[in-house]
């Protein structure tokens, strides 16, 4: 399924419209993405990161939201994570209650209509955004994980490709063990 893209409104606009519709929509720099439907092999690598972060993440530092919650990267970009960790309370925009403004860690599952503009756009707008350390992609077609992190010199990457590799995200203090990321998956 391609991605639909309407033609330029203006982010006041945007907000307004995204309210009344049954789908959710990314803005960016005026153009609205329609957001395509998930998979069960998605939806499953969503549930298993979110079981892993129940069960590691520090309750009273860090909390996380799902792609319910739209994340403002810039004023003029706003996506869906499809989990969105932050650092002590999560803080809404002053111009939408529905925009995330202090993401810290985001996370992103390919889908097919979608994997270039994750692993490529999405990501450049993670990187601009200044409370973002850490952006994880994983591919729900084969056991692949690409974590990006912010360094002092600029962005790191990691792949993980092996299912016995452990996810190290350090400034979460928590272990993403591969092989539980991709729990219950059956690949053809």
């Amino acid at each position: 399924m391609a991605i639909n893209r309407s033609p330029v409104m203006t982010v006041e606009d945007y907000f307004e419209w995204e309210q009344r519709q049954e789908r959710k929509h990314e803005y960016i720099d005026g153009a609205v993405y329609e957001m395509p439907g998930v998979s069960f092999n998605h939806d499953i690598i969503v549930r298993n990161l979110i079981y892993i972060f129940v069960s590691c993440l520090d309750r009273a530092r860090f909390g996380f939201h799902t792609a319910e919650l739209r994340v403002q990267a810039s004023p003029s970009r706003y996506v869906y994570p499809d989990l969105t960790i932050v650092r002590g309370r999560s803080a809404a925009s002053d111009v939408s209650e529905y925009n995330l403004i202090n993401p810290y860690v985001v996370l992103e599952v390919t889908s097919p209509s979608s994997m270039d503009r994750d692993r490529v756009d999405k990501l450049g707008y993670y990187y601009e955004a200044p409370p973002i350390e850490a952006c994880l992609i994983v591919d729900q077609h084969r056991i692949c994980a690409e974590l990006y992190t912010r360094g002092e010199s600029g962005w790191l990457s990691e792949e993980f490709a092996d299912p016995t590799d452990v996810i190290s995200l350090k400034m979460l203090e928590c272990e993403l063990p591969l092989d539980q990321v991709y729990r219950d998956i059956v690949f053809e």
